[in-house]
């Protein structure tokens, strides 16, 4: 009798992908997510939301996405809505979501598709993949859901669900394997199911195809899977090696004038990009220094320390040390001005209106 251990690999490999996708529709059916605000497995509907939700998930969990989603959908329904707001209205409502390149490549994408698409996004994945801040993978997604396109996906979560079933070598970032693994997900595309085909994949991904500690008795491919079988859930995908994030040290001004707050916007890249924020300056060994600095804007009544705070990016650990000036409420006749381009005095109620980074927001209402 050839029991399933005796089986080569490759012949195993091969049998799974035959019934990869009916296995994973058929689970994604019984037990895949259905009530997310975004989601509709049918195909004809509008792909704004689609798009809008596929931009929102990238990097982020769906747990701190959906409450910035229904928000910023209610504030810009649609496409043109969007794309006729300004900068400020779009940075605004995506404050606190973080990856800020991802809401200035919204709003630029949906120009294009007002002035290039007349309104409506095409259907087709290379199109949809040259609008700014769409890759292969979400291009591919919003072709899946919203007009029942064939076209396979490859997130992070798809990488790690073929990594361990397939048990594929190497780094999934490196791109030898990055081949490897789209080559293979174009190769378990079904030609029916595709929306809940690739919403499986998500689910499956996301809700037991963990990083750590993934729930193995409960997928659908607990007895296929190879990594499973050879006792390397845990090893597979392989990752590159950590290293240690460099830490950077900045001094940030807190420079107030009666109930208004000095904001300075950042510029349009780099990190928190097209942000307000607060003016930045090197590290201080003493307050004298910073006053030269604030004393363009009126009379110094009190320079003194404030609470600072630590924010961590993908590939630097930020300190940010602050120093609040406080000013003298000058007469309106001497009173002084900012740069109008990239500074304004705003009430400290408003500033909380606007685009802020995270921590900088979280500093502002400490102190409102």
């Amino acid at each position: 009798m050839t029991t399933s251990a005796s089986i080569p690999a490759s012949a195993r490999a091969s049998s799974i992908v035959e019934r990869f996708a009916p296995t994973l529709v058929a689970w994604q059916r019984a037990h895949g997510r259905h009530a997310l605000p975004w989601q509709r497995l049918d195909t004809g509907r509008d792909a704004y939301p689609v798009w809008l939700a596929e931009i929102m998930l990238q990097q982020t969990q769906v747990a701190a996405v959906i409450p910035f989603y229904r928000r910023f959908l209610a504030r810009f329904p649609d496409v043109n809505t969007l794309a006729e707001a300004s900068q400020d209205e779009v940075m605004a409502c995506w404050s606190g979501l973080g990856y800020y390149s991802r809401a200035r490549n919204l709003h630029a994408a949906a120009r294009r598709v007002l002035s290039e698409f007349g309104g409506a996004f095409p259907d087709d994945p290379e199109a949809l993949e040259s609008l700014p801040g769409v890759g292969r993978s979400t291009a591919a997604a919003v072709a899946v859901f919203a007009f029942g396109r064939r076209a396979a996906i490859l997130d992070g979560n798809v990488k790690r669900v073929l990594a361990r079933v397939f048990a594929i070598e190497g780094v999934p970032s490196s791109s030898a394997t990055t081949r490897r693994m789209w080559a293979l997900a174009e190769e378990l595309l079904p030609t029916h199911d595709l929306d809940r085909y690739t919403q499986g994949l998500m689910d499956l991904g996301a809700t037991v195809c963990t990083p750590r500690n993934p729930a193995c008795t409960s997928c659908p491919f607990e007895l296929d899977c190879l990594a499973h079988r050879q006792g390397r859930v845990a090893e597979l995908p392989h990752r590159a090696p950590r290293k240690r994030l460099p830490e950077r040290r900045v001094a940030m001004l807190l420079i107030t004038r009666g109930n208004e707050v000095l904001l300075e916007r950042r510029p349009p890249t780099g990190i928190w990009g097209g942000l307000w924020s607060l003016p930045e300056s090197e590290p201080f060994e003493d307050l004298e220094e910073f006053r030269p600095r604030v004393e363009r804007f009126g009379e110094v009544a009190s320079l003194q320390s404030a609470t600072g705070f630590t924010h961590g990016f993908t590939h630097f650990v930020l300190h940010a040390d602050v120093v609040h000036a406080c000013m003298r409420e000058p007469s309106h006749a001497k009173r002084i001005a900012a740069s109008v381009d990239t500074q304004r005095w705003v009430d400290s109620a408003d500033a909380l209106e606007l685009g802020l980074p995270a921590p900088v927001r979280t500093l502002m209402r400490a102190r409102a």
